[in-house]
């Protein structure tokens, strides 16, 4: 985390912060997150994987059904959503 900006006084209070024990800290007011919304939760909403450019060589059929059935984004960007459902599948089925 950077300091940079930082008062002296916030400097102190962060640093007195830092060597609390974790059994030190007060999380009464923040509810634990129940098992529904863990099942319901979504990766995506704010989690933005690094992307990586790689060359994979695809079907032309596939790649044409891609270009034509894609609305609003672009069809890479499709055939990366189709494949991050086929491995939160698999991970599911490995847990």
């Amino acid at each position: 985390m950077s300091t940079k900006g930082l008062t002296d006084k916030q400097r102190r209070e962060l640093d007195a912060l830092e060597r609390l024990s974790d059994d030190a800290i007060d999380t009464s007011d923040i509810p634990e997150i129940t098992e529904e919304q863990w099942r319901l939760a979504k990766r995506g909403d704010l989690y933005r994987p690094l992307k990586k450019s790689v060359t994979i060589r695809l079907d032309a059929d596939i790649i044409e059904w891609f270009k034509e059935h894609t609305a609003g984004s672009g069809y890479q960007t499709e055939i990366n959503s189709v494949l991050r459902q086929h491995v939160a599948q698999q991970e599911k089925k490995s847990a």
